[in-house]
């Protein structure tokens, strides 16, 4: 039986990509596009599309019953960058939705949810390098309250009423096609615009500032696979630790040097740097690899050569 697919805030920076990669693979009619505006010209023409408020319980809820839906991706979120500037607007988008799809879940309306957590769940007492699944927390940013807030709802719609809700905790993404959305780790898409059209960048992070990084296409990837994987291997219903590479904005500027030797860096911490501060410098995602068999495809090399050829296009 064919399955149908919501995703809510689908214009975003992983809500696009993932609408393609989802259409591309299960047909451009089962998978409905949803966010609070409309969104690329490619986006709108490539399957159906609703104007929905993540937070408006009633309107999914038709939206779910008018196309019977089986799955929902719940991609709308307000970032770190920008939670930290309208704290309770954050908590009210964050939480709500997610209480919206668990909910839908829990009176059997769906069958199964993606929710996507972030590093920003570690703070500053969590190890840093190799950061474990299991960890101490302590999230200092309202967008890390909100995320560590929806990994414990998540796992208690799972124990309590059976919710097959699945989650990774991405790393900062880095993707081509579209700009990121007020993120702390956004300067490494910035920065390839910035080498091409100015050959020069102005970071807002610290030179040695090391962050755990993943190219879009991989992010896409673990996405499906881990929604594809059957339930029996599916253990951790918070989120899994998701890992692919770590680097500083200074070895990513000298990536970008091998291809474009004179492009030049400086640097201007801003509040953002407080923020990459209370985050992992690299994470340990063995429990997603041995449970449902994540492994990422692209290094940091890799990953500049992607950016800067289709950028040129």
């Amino acid at each position: 039986m064919q399955k149908t697919i919501l995703i809510l805030g689908a214009c975003g920076q992983i809500g696009t990509e993932l609408t393609y990669e989802l259409r591309n693979k299960y047909g451009s009619e089962t998978v409905v596009a949803s966010d609070i505006r409309e969104g690329n010209d490619s986006l709108m023409a490539s399957g159906p599309f609703e104007l929905l408020d993540a937070t408006n319980y009633e309107a999914i809820e038709d939206v779910v019953m008018h196309y019977e839906i089986d799955e929902v991706y719940l991609m709308a979120a307000m970032l770190s960058a920008t939670a930290e500037k309208f704290p309770n607007r954050a908590w009210n988008l964050n939480m709500n939705s997610l209480f919206n799809v668990l909910n839908l879940a829990k009176e059997k309306k769906i069958s199964k949810i993606f929710w996507p957590s972030s590093i920003a769940v570690f703070g500053p007492n969590t190890p840093k390098e190799n950061t474990p699944q299991h960890a101490i927390m302590e999230p200092s940013t309202v967008y890390g309250i909100s995320k560590q807030s929806g990994e414990r709802w998540c796992e208690y719609y799972n124990k309590k009423y059976g919710v097959d809700v699945r989650s990774v905790r991405y790393p900062g993404l880095i993707s081509w096609k579209t700009m990121p959305g007020g993120g702390t780790t956004d300067y490494a898409v910035e920065i390839y615009h910035e080498a091409l059209e100015k050959g020069a960048y102005q970071c807002f992070l610290g030179k040695d500032t090391k962050l755990p990084m993943m190219y879009m296409d991989d992010a896409i990837r673990a996405t499906m696979e881990l929604m594809e994987s059957p339930t029996e291997k599916i253990q951790v219903r918070s989120s899994y630790n998701l890992g692919s590479m770590s680097f500083t904005p200074q070895e990513m500027a000298e990536s970008i040097q091998r291809h474009i030797p004179d492009f030049e860096i400086t640097y201007e911490p801003d509040f953002r740097q407080t923020i990459a501060d209370s985050w992992p410098s690299s994470i340990d995602d063995s429990l997603a690899r041995k449970q449902w068999g994540w492994k990422p495809s692209f290094n940091l090399d890799q990953t500049t050569s992607e950016m800067l050829d289709n950028l040129k296009k």
